[in-house]
């Protein structure tokens, strides 16, 4: 049988004036506990976070349907016009 122990953030009352390492710590999704003089007093549990995959737009399709086949040549063009002045 394995056994996984999973450390959970903590920060004492002094230590969350730190507000940028608990902001991240949250973000993440982690549970964060208050402590004051080691003993447990809270839990700062994070808002669920929407669980919905963002849906992005096929822009390779996009491209395709607006230039068809063509072999668009702009960065090559812009190197050239950068070596002219």
């Amino acid at each position: 049988m394995m056994c996984h122990i999973m450390i959970m953030p903590s920060v004492n009352m002094r230590q969350l004036r730190d507000t940028r390492r608990l902001k991240a710590w949250l973000r993440a999704g982690k549970t964060v506990e208050l402590r004051e003089r080691d003993r447990l007093i809270a839990r700062i549990v994070p808002e669920k976070q929407n669980d919905k995959p963002v849906k992005w737009p096929d822009f390779d399709a996009r491209a395709k349907k607006i230039f068809g086949d063509r072999v668009l040549t702009i960065v090559d063009d812009l190197i050239e016009d950068r070596g002219r002045f």
